[in-house]
């Protein structure tokens, strides 16, 4: 008697189509949304190991071996593939690359059966030679790629187009297995048409976070253990690697010793007083890189200073003291400076140290 508590082929393959039709209308930052794609996740890698258990697609058959119901099968890895790339986990990198060996997977055995037309075997044929750096248009005119675009958007128009007037036919009554058989047929090939689509977006966006990671530069910090130095980096540590020794001064950083008390790069022992000294005595600002002359020389040099109005230090006028008007005026004037000095004595615009 047959285990019916295992879920068939069948059965979670119906369900993981359903549930994917469903996945549009949902929110995707809602809890439901991840938990839909999961579970969808879940039921195609069970049908992959179900087809792989029971050897459902063989390299040695043709496409006429196939029976009308497994037909569809034939998509589970491009099911799959799609879903990843729906996917934005930690590791969207993995991600991606996964997919893309999902698609190979997929046009592989489609190939081994003979269902890719000549344009998508070629297209086939130049992805297994370019790898992540396929493109659909290898050509960089923009004329090309318009063209290209416009091109695989009617075909992908036309495959929907009869795939739906096909889906009609199946539910009427008494529909023969050619029609049936049909379906699956135009459903494989819009997968081809929408795989190698998303084969060209996954190399693009594989390229570029391949090469963030490359150009990612490489803090070393703390442990995450010590939470004094990670949120302090300035504070005293005990650590021989930590700020206050050479290592943490401007050395290789890392660790000092390895597990077995190795030496792994050169270091300095001092004594608590000492690291303590330097850390004290230092200047907590900038120090001036040019004297007060040096700046008032390259001021001078760049227009900053504008010369002129006499010289401060040439030898006054004496005072005609048979010319009583000139006798007159500078007595006035010595009056006012003495009135001016007595009315604001010396400090008296000095409000700093006031209580």
């Amino acid at each position: 008697m047959a285990d019916t508590s295992e879920p068939s082929l069948k059965g979670l393959f119906n369900q993981a189509k359903n549930q994917q039709d469903a996945l549009d209308s949902l929110d995707p930052r809602s809890a439901i949304f991840k938990n839909t794609l999961q579970s969808i996740v879940d039921n195609l890698r069970q049908c992959r190991k179900l087809i792989q258990q029971t050897s459902l697609f063989s390299p040695n058959e043709e496409v006429e071996d196939i029976s009308t119901q497994d037909l569809r099968y034939l998509t589970v890895d491009f099911l799959l593939a799609e879903i990843n790339i729906r996917s934005y986990g930690p590791d969207r990198l993995a991600s991606l690359r996964e997919a893309s060996g999902l698609f190979e997977s997929f046009l592989t055995r489609l190939d081994q059966y003979g269902l890719l037309s000549v344009p998508d075997r070629e297209l086939y044929e130049r992805y297994l030679e370019q790898g992540n750096s396929f493109r659909l248009v290898t050509s960089n005119s923009a004329e090309d790629k318009r063209k290209t675009k416009i091109a695989r958007f009617q075909e992908e128009k036309s495959l929907k187009r009869k795939l739906q007037f096909l889906r009609d036919e199946s539910q009427k009554s008494n529909v023969d297995d050619e029609t049936i058989r049909s379906l699956y047929l135009a459903d494989i090939a819009l997968s081809v048409n929408r795989a190698f689509s998303s084969l060209d977006m996954t190399s693009q966006e594989t390229e570029i976070l391949a090469q963030m990671q490359q150009n990612e530069p490489v803090i070393p910090g703390p442990a995450p253990s010590d939470q004094r130095a990670r949120t302090r980096p300035d504070t005293y540590s005990e650590r021989l690697d930590g700020p206050t020794t050479m290592a943490g001064l401007g050395g290789r950083g890392g660790p000092l010793l390895s597990p077995s008390g190795k030496p792994l790069q050169p270091f300095t022992l001092t004594d608590k007083r000492t690291q303590l000294r330097q850390g004290v005595f230092r200047p907590g600002h900038s120090l001036p890189t040019m004297s007060i002359d040096d700046y008032l020389e390259e001021e001078r040099r760049r227009g900053g200073i504008i010369d002129g109005g006499g010289n401060a230090d040439a030898p006054q006028p004496e005072l005609n003291e048979d010319n009583m008007e000139e006798v007159d005026a500078a007595t006035m004037k010595a009056r006012e400076w003495d009135e001016f000095v007595e009315a604001n004595p010396k400090g008296a615009g000095n409000t700093l140290n006031r209580g």
